[in-house]
């Protein structure tokens, strides 16, 4: 189901077994089915192919895949349920550039998609050509001829890669901290003593916060308290205090109120309000000596604070995470006093993995080697059937340049190319360099057509292999065609008669205007 891609609303496509062919002017859509294909395959997910005025692009398919032990096999490893039988997969791409890929109903990575598909169905685009004119690419295709045995192999040395590459990495980062070890080491003993020092406690700056907070706000109490304290027994000018001269007035009072006993009542209230000021006084004399701040306390208070902040500032954390950084130092410095032993190890680890990669990598050189001449033979059987009999077509594998010993990759230590001579008595050089439009185009026919012998892909796509063919040749593509369609699924989007005529199934397609 293809909905809402380029110039389609939406369309259902029910493809059968044998050979199918699609047909159609030039421009009439037949790429936007072979796209829609890719996408579901998990090819790029491309936002032009949304269709114009749309928010997104959705194609959903379903595999018949019974038997397929490589599907089984990777839908057991990504624990997704299924019948045994049947695949579906759905791709939707939006405007905004979210990009869903589900197996099965189950969300999946586009990589996974990729993955998948890869054992499903196989996509010679247009494209592919060129991939066949990248020498890089030339060892992916004689791989994909190989058998079991040889597909084994792939498999161990990707696997053996994988580990030495792993050890690989680890073995260089412990070499790396070795060069730094005594600089290192010498840093964390300077600040594992500056923290050991300050044997920080977790929640102690904001306890000794409050504590500052307490301690100030005693201080200022206190200063008060002195200064009602001044204002009753401080003294004057003459020497006298305040509480001092009252007491003098109240007893003149009393002396005047013996003679005069009008004053009697005024004298005893002066009397008693002496009394009771001297009282108050007394009162916050002792409130003084309760209130009186503790100025050594406050300042190991501040100088303790001002040493955590220091050390905040420097470690760019607070007090908190500082006490539970210091575990982290002490472990690495830990291991920094244990690395020669960890490089020595990993070093030896690093020597037998190599070693073991090197030995399948030398198995899977030999394999190739015999793959390489069973395909040079089969290969010109193919490329005789197609009208090239005097092309000269070989697989040489490249030296390593220079001494320096070669890196190890997930795919062995060989590097290959293929080499083709179209006309007798010319020397063989790179198919890159020679080849052209047409030539290419048989060439990638005739090895897609022995990797339908060894591939488990039940189903293959060629979108226009008959690039640059036309008259008896395209007859013989035709035959091939059919020849690939007794064992596997073939569509083809084609423009020659020849292939169109040998198709089990026809697929119009054509552009309307609503």
């Amino acid at each position: 189901m293809i909905r809402q891609v380029a110039l389609i609303d939406e369309c259902t496509i029910e493809f059968h077994d044998g050979l199918q062919v699609l047909t159609g002017e030039t421009g009439a859509g037949k790429s936007i089915v072979v796209d829609s294909v890719n996408l579901i395959l998990g090819g790029r997910a491309d936002r032009d192919l949304i269709r114009t005025g749309c928010d997104k692009a959705t194609v959903e398919a379903i595999f018949d895949v019974p038997g397929n032990k490589a599907v089984q096999h990777f839908m057991e490893e990504e624990e997704i349920e299924y019948d045994g039988r049947t695949v579906t997969v759905y791709r939707e791409i939006s405007q905004n550039g979210r990009n869903i890929c589900r197996i099965c109903g189950v969300p999946i990575p586009a990589a996974k998609l990729k993955e998948l598909a890869s054992v499903m169905m196989d996509l010679h685009g247009q494209s592919e050509h060129q991939f066949l004119a990248n020498p890089e690419m030339h060892l992916g295709f004689l791989d994909q001829t190989g058998n079991a045995d040889h597909r084994k192999l792939l498999e161990t040395i990707k696997a053996d890669y994988e580990t030495f590459i792993s050890n690989h990495r680890a073995y260089a980062k412990l070499v790396k901290q070795g060069e730094q070890r005594e600089e290192r080491m010498t840093t964390l003993e300077k600040d594992l003593e500056q923290l050991r020092k300050a044997n920080l406690q977790p929640g102690e700056a904001d306890k000794l916060q409050e504590e500052k907070k307490q301690l100030q706000a005693a201080e200022k109490r206190a200063a008060a308290l002195r200064g009602i304290d001044e204002c009753f027994s401080g003294e004057n000018i003459d020497g006298s205090s305040s509480l001092s001269r009252i007491k003098n007035a109240a007893a003149q009072l009393k002396d005047l109120a013996e003679q005069n006993p009008g004053l009697t009542d005024i004298s005893e209230r002066c009397d008693s309000l002496y009394f009771e000021l001297e009282d108050v006084a007394y009162e916050i004399s002792n409130m003084i000596d309760r209130a009186e701040a503790d100025p050594i306390r406050l300042e190991k208070i501040e100088n303790r604070l001002d040493l955590i902040r220091r050390l905040e500032r420097k470690y760019g954390m607070d007090a908190n995470e500082i006490t539970h950084m210091m575990e982290k130092l002490e472990a690495e410095y830990n291991e920094l006093d244990r690395l020669e032993e960890r490089i020595s190890k990993t070093a030896k680890e690093h020597k037998q993995l190599l070693a073991k990669y090197r030995n399948t990598a030398k198995a899977l050189t030999a394999s190739r080697k015999e793959l390489a001449q069973r395909f040079e033979e089969r290969m010109k059987e193919e490329l005789k059937d197609l009208g090239m009999e005097n092309t000269r077509f070989e697989v040489q594998f490249r030296s390593i340049e220079g001494d320096r010993p070669q890196m190890p990759t997930a795919t062995g230590d060989d590097r290959i190319e293929f080499m083709i001579s179209p006309n007798p008595g010319e020397p063989l050089k790179p198919l890159v360099k020679i080849a052209s439009g047409g030539e290419l185009s048989r060439l990638m026919l005739a090895i897609k057509t022995l990797e339908a012998a060894h591939t488990g892909v039940e189903s293959m796509v060629f979108d226009e292999i008959d690039t640059g063919i036309s008259g008896r040749m395209a007859q013989v593509v035709a035959e091939k065609m059919i020849a690939i369609s007794r064992n596997h699924q073939v569509i083809c989007v084609t423009h020659l008669p020849q292939i169109a005529a040998a198709a089990d199934y026809q697929y119009l397609v054509r552009k309307t205007t609503a």
